[in-house]
């Protein structure tokens, strides 16, 4: 008994036991078609993707009678790969962690995370922006600013202020006040305790803003005359460029 010839109707919900079916699985994860078996998609009984295919059913089926999965269907043979030889990727590592993660196939995400890719995001990038206060929320609040400033423009320009110590931001707070006074937006990152320097956490903020879909560069912040500070050490013009 095929699948295919059993299941027709689009977007049926399917009834019955999985244990009644071929042992071959016709699947079709996001538009890419698939063929596999049964053992292989149960391989990790501990996996979201084996209880998919464990007891009744919980997949809908296309026009052809395929088990759909709403998922990105480019990076499943990654999947299917590692699910029947033990491969693990080396290329799309990053897309193939997050679709690890969706199907919770737990041996496929730790081994991953021992990946160079993965190890330097998770261990060292991410945990070194965790100890800078606020880093998130401030990325947010750079683009708010960004796009707030828009209107008519082919760039915005925010001033960001970056401190690695307590000291240093005490040196800086004047000229915060000064850029306070005369109404100019500024973002301030730090003080934090970590290893990384000024210039990686600058790097980090073009590239989680860039991650997000901005065009954007930053250059060191050329204070105007009066301005009683060495402005270079800690700010910084991020500019977004639109068009």
């Amino acid at each position: 008994m095929s699948i295919s010839s059993e299941y027709k109707p689009l977007g049926k919900q399917v009834t019955g036991s999985l244990h009644t079916l071929s042992p071959i699985v016709e699947l079709n994860v996001g538009g890419e078609m698939y063929t596999t078996t049964l053992s292989t998609l149960k391989k990790h009984p501990g996996s979201k993707l084996a209880e998919m295919f464990t007891g009744q059913p919980k997949l809908r089926t296309d026009s052809e009678g395929r088990f759909f999965i709403d998922r990105p269907g480019t990076y499943f043979k990654y999947i299917l790969e590692y699910l029947r030889s033990n491969q693990v990727p080396t290329q799309c590592v990053q897309d193939v962690y997050r679709e690890a993660l969706f199907y919770d196939i737990e041996p496929l995400i730790k081994q991953l995370e021992d990946s160079p890719q993965i190890f330097g995001e998770l261990v060292a990038r991410k945990q070194f922006l965790a100890r800078v206060p606020n880093y998130s929320e401030n990325i947010e609040l750079m683009i708010r600013i960004a796009r707030a400033e828009a209107v008519a423009s082919r760039q915005s320009s925010i001033i960001v202020c970056v401190v690695r110590t307590e000291e240093d931001a005490a040196r800086c707070q004047d000229a915060l006040n000064s850029l306070d006074t005369d109404k100019k937006s500024v973002v301030k990152f730090g003080p934090w305790k970590a290893a990384p320097s000024i210039s990686d956490l600058l790097d980090c903020i073009q590239m989680d803003v860039e991650a997000k879909g901005y065009k954007i560069s930053f250059q060191p912040h050329v204070a105007e005359k009066g301005f009683r500070f060495k402005s270079h050490d800690f700010f910084y013009k991020f500019l977004f460029t639109w068009w």
